[in-house]
């Protein structure tokens, strides 16, 4: 076989076929980064690909989680993209949602059939108060009935920390790297990727499931896709978020331009050929980046997870239309019973 040095673009796909369809592994940073540098006249080739392994290695299951902010704004922390930093002049102001509030969001969720409900916080590491909070929520949904799956996302932990959310019961954790370790410092400068990194690895070691990706379009390269990809690849996450920057008022990244959908999808795709067994989630920005048609590309291109409803501070479509997309496509939503 020829080195990755020696390969080009055109037999890139055909490599993949072998590797990553065939016996399943992920594609190196090199072979991510030509896969990347495709032209549009490829692309369908591309996604074409990155469906198949979806198929094979996960199948056509879709995993569909709701979110909601128990905590928003007012985060001590200087991420350039988000508007809940209380750091920026952004029209996010700080507000704690109460445990009935929790409680009907969480069987708001539940009904569309969802099988995974996060909870998340603007902070930079959960204090007291809101661990004690999210105990509450967990004990409330429970206490209503409720069966659905529950992650958390609330910065970075402490092992202290993570030993008590796995005594609540939480499933999942979900903590972004963001983008790749070369850039990060362009993004946050108020904490470390390698603090960010340690989080997860404590999460996994104590037998959590980890969830982790980030957001594209935040003024990396095309080099760094592949670099964090090949980052992520690296981590073995469970769950990996597709996130594309929404540019939010107030925020140093408001006047950046949105990813072309050209370019989402085909990162989409390349980070399928990256992490061919993990569920790999439409997140925040997909409705802006790629408008109702793209969406159900990216579902035909390598994502086999979905957040459905609104995000922490945006809009999303309504989640009967994600669903309903979902029939469309012959692609069922995973049962909860499949998930335990």
């Amino acid at each position: 076989m020829t080195s990755a040095a020696e390969r080009t673009d055109d037999d890139v796909l055909d490599l993949a076929r072998e590797v990553v369809l065939e016996r399943g592994e992920g594609l190196p940073e090199a072979d991510v980064l030509r896969a990347l540098r495709l032209p549009d006249e490829r692309l369908s080739e591309l996604l074409e690909l990155a469906h198949q392994v979806r198929m094979r290695w996960c199948g056509p299951e879709v995993e569909v989680e709701g979110i909601v902010s128990l905590k928003t704004g007012g985060c001590p922390e200087d991420c350039h993209f988000c508007s809940q930093s209380g750091r920026f002049p952004t029209p996010v102001r700080s507000a704690w949602l109460d445990i009935p509030g929790l409680v009907k969001a969480a069987e708001q969720t539940r009904a569309t059939g969802a099988t995974e409900f996060c909870i998340v916080a603007a902070v930079r590491g959960p204090d007291k108060r809101l661990l004690s909070q999210v105990k509450a929520g967990i004990e409330a949904i429970r206490a209503s009935g409720n069966d659905i799956q529950i992650a958390c996302s609330l910065g970075m932990l402490t092992q202290d920390q993570v030993d008590e959310l796995v005594a609540m019961g939480v499933h999942r954790y979900n903590h972004n790297l963001e983008t790749a370790r070369s850039h990060f410092d362009k993004v946050v400068t108020t904490h470390t990727w390698e603090e960010r990194w340690e989080t997860l690895l404590m999460v996994r070691a104590a037998g959590m499931e980890v969830c982790c990706g980030g957001i594209i379009g935040m003024g990396e390269t095309v080099e760094q896709r592949a670099e964090f990809a090949a980052q992520l690849a690296e981590l073995g996450p469970d769950e990996c978020t597709m996130n594309f920057l929404i540019p939010q008022p107030g925020t140093p990244y408001e006047h950046y331009e949105v990813v072309p959908g050209k370019d989402a999808l085909r990162t989409v795709a390349a980070f399928r050929l990256a992490l061919p067994k993990a569920l790999l989630r439409f997140s925040g920005g997909r409705e802006l980046t790629f408008g109702d048609l793209g969406t159900e590309q990216g579902m035909l291109g390598g994502i086999n997870a979905i957040i459905v409803g609104n995000y922490l501070t945006n809009l999303g479509r309504a989640a009967q239309k994600d669903l309903d997309m979902l029939t469309e496509l012959n692609m069922p939503v995973k049962a909860l019973s499949e998930t335990l």
